[in-house]
């Protein structure tokens, strides 16, 4: 709880000195129709993010001033549009039931805390928020989620020839650096207990490599990385994908070559390459359904924008 308050009373300092900290907990920031935004509750939206900006920029006071600013009135704006559509779900005279708002409850108790319900008003004292302030906000969440779905639901159709426009105007967003398609063995130096038998190990793997035993069936053996199970293959690789012992190697061999044994802190590798890829751009069908998810969030945006805007066209908003 103290370190809230502690956080909300710097930010405070920060973004409007010339304010007392007391003013600024309970000064009003907006009314919106006969709702009130005060401070407090900008502040208390915005907790995880200001708790966060605190700690990464405590030691850059300029920067960190900017960060919460920014956060603030990205809040303010988002508690404005919330209490708008808060106001057309009354005005329209639809319910939601408790029982709807309690299995959400629930159902955000198991997946955020555990069922931990202890757990969750330690978080909520934190940032200090009760308990019935947070099931309100749940309550909220879940109207407006509907309203959401009521307005802009549909489905939104995207065009062959606004996909493959997309794709010729943005060619850069699909630019390619080298890559390898790699595969790789991993021996452990830590489980072996002497350094010195985990070389040999990896030293005698490369023998039946060089016998020309399949580097997946091996790598599916003695391998003790995450990719063993899948024969070492690690798909494509960028040059920033590996430390650099093992890019250097990497980018180094030709299709169907393998490395020698490369020794990095507490590991010996090997590593095989499968496929080159210099600079290239990535063909339409390969990235034609990133296009679409892309173009089909930027319309519901377009369609969440007109339909906030059409709200605050109709409705009393005063700024402090």
């Amino acid at each position: 709880m103290r370190a809230f308050w502690a956080n909300l009373i710097l930010a405070g300092i920060l973004v409007a000195s010339t304010r007392s900290a007391e003013q600024l907990v309970n000064g009003l920031s907006v009314i919106v129709n006969d709702a009130v935004i005060t401070y407090k509750d900008v502040v208390q939206y915005v907790a995880p993010a200001i708790e966060l900006l605190v700690r990464q920029y405590r030691d850059r006071p300029d920067v960190l001033r900017e960060k919460i600013t920014q956060a603030q009135r990205d809040g303010l704006e988002q508690l404005i549009e919330r209490k708008l559509i808060l106001q057309e779900f009354k005005d329209a005279g639809y319910k939601l039931p408790d029982y709807v708002v309690d299995e959400e409850v629930q159902r955000r108790i198991r997946k955020q805390f555990g069922g931990d319900r202890v757990a969750l008003v330690r978080t909520l004292q934190s940032r200090g928020m009760t308990f019935e302030a947070w099931r309100r906000r749940v309550r909220e969440d879940l109207i407006i989620s509907a309203m959401r779905a009521r307005k802009l639901g549909g489905e939104v159709v995207v065009s062959p020839y606004r996909i493959e426009k997309y794709y010729a105007d943005h060619l850069d967003e699909f630019k390619v650096g080298d890559q390898v398609k790699l595969r790789t063995i991993m021996i452990n130096a830590a489980n072996k207990g002497d350094p010195k038998y985990a070389r040999e190990l990896a030293e005698e793997i490369l023998k039946k490599l060089d016998q020309g035993a399949p580097f997946a069936e091996l790598a599916a053996v003695y391998s003790e990385d995450g990719a063993a199970k899948q024969g070492g293959d690690r798909g494509w690789i960028k040059r920033d994908g590996l430390r650099k012992e093992l890019t250097d190697a990497a980018f180094s061999l030709k299709p169907g070559q393998h490395s020698g044994v490369i020794e990095t802190p507490g590991a010996y590798w090997i590593l095989t390459v499968e496929g080159v890829r210099k600079n290239y751009v990535r063909p339409l069908p390969e990235v034609r359904d990133e296009i679409e998810a892309k173009l089909r969030d930027q319309e519901r945006a377009r369609r969440y924008r007109e339909w906030v805007d059409r709200l605050k066209a109709k409705a009393f908003i005063r700024y402090f």
